[in-house]
């Protein structure tokens, strides 16, 4: 299909739009066809933005809770009146399937709800202190404050929601933002923008900044930007942490997503079509697709048949065609290194059972088994379409086999028993426990985030705003 070349898209500096000093085209991971263009932000433009944030900080801070949530239910309904130019951007700009890219424009809608509810609801708490003989007579009252202008990083995979999991919180928070986009998908983001600039919040409330990767410490430095909500890789993540170490981070750094079926689990075809879907949809750039998938044994073998026939009604394609299910990776190189950790798997002496074959930036659905435990497509984040089965004796096992990885994002149990899941929620080393699914499920008004390499604090709405804000405390006496 012919894909449309877009007008040229505007920078936004602090809630206007402006042209940066060079364009550059963002081209279809599909056919590598330009789709529309941009600019990258100068030096001048990055200053305007962090220092009209700064100075606007204290305005967004005092804005009525009615005032904030206005704005963000006016995102939402233009966010749902555009859904299918947002999710014909999405697919052009990332490869997203169009039928993924509809779903995670309606995401982004339901992350504006939610923040525009817990904006008129994010209202502290009262303690009483008299439960000891010395604070008789006073009471506690605890209140969140901003900590001030954020900087937001965010990756390719989901260019709307995962730049929405940052606006949409500071916003409700009264935190000025700025978002660095990610340079191979800034269209969605700048036309964001463009509609928070219809709102009428201070103008420092929002910039929207195309910055090369390699020009971004003079955001990532400023004093005045106190608080980095980044999500990336591990890599970039660290040396952040170590860059700048007094800033407040929210760190989203990625997973190795795994998933364990038992014996007993009454849906095997749920659980093979879950985990084919979802080791596969964006082509597994995501970062809780299911990647290692742990089998008790006594069901190993026709798990392993079922999810085998769930994969090859696949396919791959054209992610504009609404029969796309598994589009391109964002583009060739990521596709290549994707292809390269397989054949080294399978030199290893894993064994592939189905696809594996690259063309272009496209890489089939692929499925391995007997697979080394210290091969990459085991302990890294694969970030491709490629699920890698292993038989488990137990239960518990399982849980062990889960563990053993350095991110700990979310994790997957398909069981009918309660007191496993308890078990599993007990003991599984992640910062989520879907019983029942895949680790790819995510409701976008919960706590997510990992723990170990998988990353610092948490996102979902009221969750990023207690990490954008800081608790302040006033102790009152009964005497007033």
């Amino acid at each position: 299909m012919a894909h449309r070349l877009r007008p040229v898209a505007p920078i936004w500096v602090a809630g206007r739009p402006q042209h940066g000093e060079e364009e550059f085209f963002i081209t279809h991971p599909w056919d590598s066809a330009p789709v529309g263009a941009t600019s990258w932000a100068t030096p001048a433009q990055v200053e305007t933005a962090i220092a009209t944030a700064w100075a606007d900080a204290e305005e967004c801070a005092e804005l009525p809770a009615h005032v904030r949530a206005a704005a963000l239910d006016h995102v939402r309904r233009r966010l749902a009146e555009e859904t299918e130019n947002l999710a014909e951007l999405i697919c052009a700009e990332s490869g997203k399937p169009i039928t993924w890219a509809r779903v995670e424009v309606n995401r982004a809608v339901s992350t504006f709800r939610w923040a525009a509810e817990e904006a008129r609801r994010f209202s502290g708490s009262l303690q009483r202190l008299d439960t000891d003989p010395g604070a008789v007579g006073r009471m506690a009252m605890v209140r969140h404050f901003p900590r001030g202008p954020v900087l937001g990083i965010t990756p390719f995979n989901f260019p709307l929601n995962l730049v929405a999991h940052k606006v949409a919180p500071a916003i409700a928070a009264g935190c000025p933002i700025v978002i660095k986009p990610a340079p191979a998908t800034p269209l969605v983001a700048l036309h964001l923008a463009a509609i928070v600039s219809e709102t009428g919040l201070p103008p420092g409330a929002l910039s929207v900044l195309p910055v090369p990767n390699e020009r971004a410490e003079a955001l990532v430095n400023d004093p005045r930007l106190p608080v980095l909500s980044f999500t990336g890789s591990e890599v970039v993540g660290n040396r952040l942490r170590a860059q700048v170490p007094t800033k407040h981070l929210t760190l989203e750094l990625g997973g190795n997503g795994a998933a364990l079926v038992t014996t007993n689990y009454p849906d095997r075809d749920w659980a093979a079509q879950r985990i084919a879907t979802f080791g596969n949809y964006q082509a597994g750039q995501s970062c809780i697709a299911a990647q290692r998938i742990y089998i008790e044994e006594a069901a190993f073998s026709d798990m392993r048949d079922r999810i085998m026939r769930q994969i090859a009604e696949l396919g791959t394609g054209d992610p504009s065609e609404a029969t796309c299910k598994v589009g391109p990776l964002i583009n060739e190189a990521a596709a290549k290194r994707v292809a390269d950790w397989v054949a080294e798997a399978v030199a290893e002496g894993a064994t592939l059972l189905t696809g594996g074959a690259r063309e272009g930036a496209t890489v089939e659905p692929t499925l391995l088994t007997d697979v080394d435990a210290d091969s990459k497509v085991m302990r890294e984040e694969i970030f491709g379409p490629v699920l890698v089965l292993q038989s488990v004796r137990t239960f518990e096992e399982g849980l062990a086999a889960i563990n053993d990885s350095r991110f700990g994002l979310q994790a997957g149990v398909f069981t009918d028993s309660m007191s496993q899941a308890m078990h599993a929620h007990r003991t599984l080393q992640v910062g989520g426990v879907i019983i029942g699914d895949v680790p790819s499920f995510r409701a976008d008004q919960m706590p997510y985030g990992g723990i170990k390499e998988s990353g610092v604090g948490r996102e979902g709405v009221a969750s990023a705003m207690r990490d954008y804000t800081y608790q302040k405390v006033m102790v009152i006496p009964h005497t007033l």
